[in-house]
């Protein structure tokens, strides 16, 4: 019983130093732009052991990102990003619900025989909840690491400014094999500065960021045209921090 009392200790010293370890990172943030994310690194590698490493990223302030880029972002993402918290519960209530359905509709169509169909998965993540995972959590879908997503995501809210979370997520975002952040994405897809995008470039480079690698290969999809036309009907209501 004493051991397992001391087990016990152990992991809750190790718990509390990894959350303080994290928030420090968080707080540096305020001053620090972050060179790179988890994310990032996992894609470095796994390019680099496939002898394909080609890289694109430049940082990009606030300021000299477009406000278009930002809207659409917003809009496309989290449209209440300047009032919530950190998380969306409404979101993710909707999220699971949608997933519930999908999965219905999924398991009825293999007791029908029928083609399956990929089922997509919508995850009900605020910006900030992203910027959370991006930058310091791994890509597994697990109940351990959502929870710690979450705490994340309250801390950037405390510690960085609105404004700071979008510009960090916006210089990181992946937008294609090897491609992040704004400035990287505007090069690459239109040959021009992250300050210079339309209003149509912008919605259409959102559009692209739930699954940009897809998108990035295919380019006419139809799919892609009618969302960005949506994104830019909704981006005049989108609120800038």
């Amino acid at each position: 019983m004493r051991r397992l009392g001391q087990w016990l200790l152990l992991v809750l010293l190790g718990t509390l130093l990894l959350q303080l370890f994290f928030i420090g990172r968080v707080a540096l943030m305020a001053w620090l732009d972050p060179r790179s994310t988890t994310v990032q690194r996992s894609e470095a590698w796994r390019l680099a052991t496939a002898g394909d490493l080609h890289w694109r990223q430049e940082w990009r302030d606030y300021d000299q990102i477009s406000d278009h880029l930002k809207r659409a972002v917003i809009a496309a993402e989290d449209d209440d990003f300047v009032n919530h918290e950190g998380v969306d519960w409404e979101a993710i209530d909707k999220a699971w619900q949608r997933n519930a359905k999908a999965e219905e509709a999924a398991a009825q169509r293999a007791a029908q025989n029928r083609p399956a169909r990929p089922v997509r998965v919508f995850g009900g993540s605020t910006i900030t909840q992203q910027v959370a995972k991006n930058l310091l959590l791994s890509g597994e879908r697990t109940l351990p690491r959502k929870g710690q997503e979450l705490v994340l995501a309250y801390a950037l809210e405390h510690l960085l400014s609105k404004r700071r979370i979008l510009e960090i997520y916006l210089n990181h975002v992946e937008w294609g094999e090897g491609v992040f952040g704004a400035e990287a994405a505007a090069q690459h897809y239109f040959r021009k500065g992250a300050g210079q995008l339309t209003a149509w470039e912008a919605a259409r480079l959102a559009v692209m960021l739930p699954r940009p690698r897809y998108f990035e290969k295919q380019p006419r999809s139809a799919y892609l045209n009618s969302r960005t036309s949506t994104i830019v009907a909704r981006m005049r209501s989108a609120e800038l921090p």
